[in-house]
């Protein structure tokens, strides 16, 4: 209560200041902050202050008070009174200001794209021509729009645009042209950032057609004879070039084909030959003409459908003969419109029941089956062949041919007795030695003769009996003393004699023993 009583003046004062004009009245109104912010909220006059009447419910708004004065005060009554600080007081320091908004910081501009790449001419004709280019190194980020095309003729600086809205494509053709007229073409990348510098021709495009002799290009694969089964499609395309377009026709003997079998369609640069399902009639060789102007070219295509041959003729059995059966044939009378490659032959026992493959690709009409089994019936069949394979049946030979078991008897080949009596001869003779006493040593030599000669050893002429200390062997002729750890006594000279009815021979050495 001692509050309220001291701001009567400040009320006063703001009785005092003057009303606000009836036009301002709803911008205050329509000023959410003042009516929010209690501070800026002219205070009423308390009513326990004056002797007013007291205030009404909804008191009308006051203009803003200024930001120097203090926050209002409540009183009982819910009215506000700012006070006023006494005289000689200094003023309550000032509010500092709002701070300034950042800036916003913009946003780098794209780059618009580059400009295209290698814009050159590819077709000229009478009213129109034809241009192809690469897409720019840089399209940025949002990627491209399409291209715009601009031409304008010799002599004039007017561009106009060809194409209303943007493509993609690198390839443009610029049609309804003037035959003689020069034109200057340039292309541009557009995308959202902007669009590209333009990419020119150097040089004015003369509208004018290239004349080209006629000429036929026959793939390589189609120079040598085209094969296909029977049934299969033939679907054939052979380019060309020339201008003005050519004029294309196909004959056979001469003769125009029959549309309702063959399918020809032909473009600006190539011609198609199709047949949905090859017959053996459709076999031949097809001429193709192109034509500009009395100037021609020809070119032909030979097509050759086969299919499987018939089976060989007339198979029988002409012999039999041990292990072996001989077989003749004659050739099918169909070969499937194709050469008959070879035939192929084949048996079957009759215990098995299963068929072998003989021979492939016997190219006579005759052969001689061997390394058959003693005891076994055999039938057998044979095949023709071609480029498309086997015949779809066989001959089969009327008769069987039975291997029968022959009787044999083995006869000794006779050998003329040879004289192979000799008499005893050396072929090897001993040798002297020099052993050391108490090591066993042995002397050998060869000897040949039949009958077999004994042999007998000495020793200084001394014939060598059964003594433990000698050991004699003979083996293949080869004939070997060995004595067993002689002594200075066994030194002397050894002799070998050989003794047959024919006669005999010796041979002899000297040891010393150290």
């Amino acid at each position: 209560a001692p509050a309220a009583k001291k701001p009567a003046p400040a009320a006063t004062k703001k009785k005092a200041a003057p009303a606000p004009k009836e036009g301002a009245a709803p911008k205050e109104e329509a000023a959410p902050k003042e009516e929010a912010a209690p501070k800026e909220e002219a205070a009423p006059a308390p009513a326990a202050a004056t002797e007013e009447p007291p205030a009404p419910e909804h008191p009308p708004e006051q203009p803003p008070a200024p930001t120097d004065e203090p926050a209002p005060v409540p009183t009982e009554a819910g009215a506000e009174v700012t006070p006023v600080p006494p005289e000689g007081s200094p003023a309550p320091p000032a509010e500092p200001p709002a701070p300034a908004p950042e800036p916003k910081l913009e946003k780098p501009k794209e780059e618009p794209p580059s400009c295209p790449l290698s814009l050159a001419v590819e077709e000229v004709s009478e009213n129109s021509f034809t241009l192809t280019w690469k897409a720019p190194e840089q399209m940025g980020r949002a990627g491209l729009d399409g291209y715009v095309v601009e031409i304008c003729k010799d002599g004039s600086s007017d561009w106009k645009a060809v194409n209303q809205e943007p493509f993609l494509s690198t390839r443009y053709t610029i049609p309804n042209l003037s035959s003689g007229d020069k034109i200057h073409v340039r292309v541009m990348a557009v995308s959202a950032s902007g669009t590209s510098v333009p990419a020119t021709l150097e040089q004015p495009v003369l509208i004018r057609e290239i004349l080209q002799l006629p000429k036929i290009r026959m793939p390589r694969h189609l120079r040598e004879t085209y094969i296909r089964r029977v049934g299969d499609a033939v679907n054939i395309m052979i380019p060309f070039q020339g201008k003005p377009q050519p004029e294309v026709s196909w004959t056979k003997g001469g003769q125009p084909l029959d549309t309702n079998h063959i399918n020809i369609r032909n473009t600006a640069r190539d011609t198609i030959f199709y047949i949905r399902q090859a017959q053996r009639g459709d076999s031949g060789k097809y001429e193709l003409t192109v034509q500009i102007n009395g100037a021609e070219d020809k070119a032909t295509l030979d097509i050759q459908v086969v299919e499987p041959p018939g089976p060989p003729q007339n198979l029988k059995l002409v012999d039999v003969w041990g292990f072996n059966v001989a077989l003749e044939w004659t050739p099918p009378v169909d070969n499937g419109n194709s050469e008959i490659k070879g035939y192929r032959v084949q048996k079957s026992d009759k215990k098995s029941g299963k068929w072998f493959t003989v021979l492939e690709r016997c190219t006579r009409t005759s052969c001689t089956i061997s390394d058959l089994i003693i005891g076994n019936t055999y039938s057998f069949r044979v095949f023709s062949e071609n480029i498309c394979g086997l015949s779809d049946s066989a001959a089969v030979a009327s008769g069987v041919a039975y291997i029968e078991k022959t009787k044999t008897t083995y006869q000794p080949e006779k050998i003329p007795q040879r004289d192979m009596m000799e008499p005893p001869k050396f072929t090897q003779p001993l040798t002297d030695r020099t052993t050391t006493r108490g090591y066993s040593t042995h002397l050998f030599c060869s000897v040949r003769g039949f009958p077999q000669p004994k042999i007998i050893w000495l020793k200084n002429q001394m014939e060598i009996r059964e003594d433990p200390k000698y050991i004699a062997l003979i083996d293949q002729g080869v004939c070997s003393l060995e004595i067993r750890k002689p002594g200075p006594f066994d030194g002397g000279v050894y002799t070998c004699k050989a003794v047959n009815p024919l006669g005999e021979a010796s041979v002899d050495c000297r040891l010393d023993v150290k």
